[in-house]
């Protein structure tokens, strides 16, 4: 196995490039600069990329794309610190084969890697429950979208309005209507949202992004 290892830390470079190469891995480079990296990568195709995340450079996930960019299509992992489920979810997205963790034993990076190069994607066993909250909080937007989709023309408005911070009195002035045709719809809309408060409603609509304006 020809491994890359791109990484700011010296010490830690140094010492995995030391590790790998005892285990009998080929390092073709352990290199702390992100361009010589990536011009390494593409001039060698190694079998698997290990890449920092943050590094002072050029983080993880912009030479991850610009390996991407360049039609590099050899498996990249992340080899980091950070559990940060922006970090894991945005690797993945951007086309890393694996996210691992720097503190894993030196036996499971190595069965990791193997699995990598064999066309496994690896996500370390500890960031599973980041995985869980990213996926349900996938499926909570998917269900506030859904609920809103149930509301009427009407509703729908009303909840913008809701959302604009304006009362039952205002909606009812700027829509036509009475103030007690207003209490109905709003009503409606929270029981059909499964929310209590109008505030919680307006919250939902702001943060799914659910009354878009023209222009």
């Amino acid at each position: 196995m020809r491994v890359l290892l791109i990484d700011d830390h010296a010490l830690f470079r140094i010492g995995l490039q030391e590790l790998l190469q005892r285990r009998g891995i080929n390092v073709i480079g352990a290199l702390g600069d992100c361009q010589a990296g990536i011009a390494l990568a593409a001039a060698e195709i190694p079998d698997v990329v290990l890449l920092d995340m943050r590094m002072p450079e050029m983080n993880g996930i912009e030479v991850l794309k610009e390996l991407r960019s360049r039609k590099l299509s050899m498996p990249i992992a992340m080899l980091t610190t950070s559990r940060e489920q922006s970090d894991v979810i945005n690797s993945l997205q951007e086309g890393a084969q694996g996210y691992l963790l720097k503190d894993m034993e030196p036996d499971d990076l190595i069965a990791a890697l193997e699995s990598i190069v064999n066309g496994t994607t690896i996500v370390a066993s500890e960031l599973t429950s980041v995985l869980a909250k990213a996926v349900q909080g996938g499926n909570e937007e998917t269900s506030a979208k859904s609920a809103f989709s149930n509301l009427t023309p009407r509703e729908r408005e009303i909840l913008c309005l809701l959302a604009d911070g304006q009362s039952n009195k205002v909606i009812a002035r700027n829509l036509g209507i009475s103030d007690g045709t207003v209490k109905l719809h709003v009503k409606a809309i929270l029981r059909k949202l499964d929310v209590h408060s109008r505030v919680e409603a307006a919250v939902i609509a702001v943060e799914q992004d659910l009354c878009q304006r023209d222009g």
